[in-house]
């Protein structure tokens, strides 16, 4: 049995939830589904929803398109402001290198896949359509 004492000092919170907390992602269901399908590693490993998080501990993620390493700081089981979330962990410094790089790689690519200004009309259809076929 653990005693109140003992409970006070080593605050416990659930991964899930602590995920939740640092609005990484917005709902509780999302970070589950998230940890059960293997996009969250808890020191380097696939864990459960119910990890118990400890600080100094090294969570990698993945949120949309980035993948974040990040540092335990402190622990919260409560969802805070933004700032104050922020303040629970820190991003190391290979991540942000990282997420720098694909960023800019995202955009270079984008520039080789240009989106019209309008959409096309019923005789550039059929242009495309030709050209398509034709190859």
């Amino acid at each position: 049995m653990m005693n109140s004492s003992q409970s006070q000092t080593t605050p416990s919170v659930r991964l899930d939830k602590w995920l939740w907390a640092c609005r990484f992602y917005k709902t509780r269901t999302l970070a589950k589904s998230m940890i059960d399908g293997g996009k969250v590693h808890y020191n380097g490993q696939r864990c459960k929803a119910s990890k118990l998080v400890e600080v100094g501990a090294t969570i990698k993620l993945a949120q949309g398109f980035d993948e974040k390493t990040v540092q335990v700081l402190a622990l919260a089981e409560k969802r805070l402001s933004a700032p104050l979330a922020q303040a629970l962990y820190q991003e190391t410094e290979q991540s942000l290198a990282l997420r720098q790089e694909r960023a800019e790689l995202r955009k270079t690519n984008s520039l080789f896949a240009p989106h019209p200004e309008t959409k096309p009309d019923k005789k550039m259809r059929r242009q495309l359509l030709l050209i398509k076929s034709q190859q």
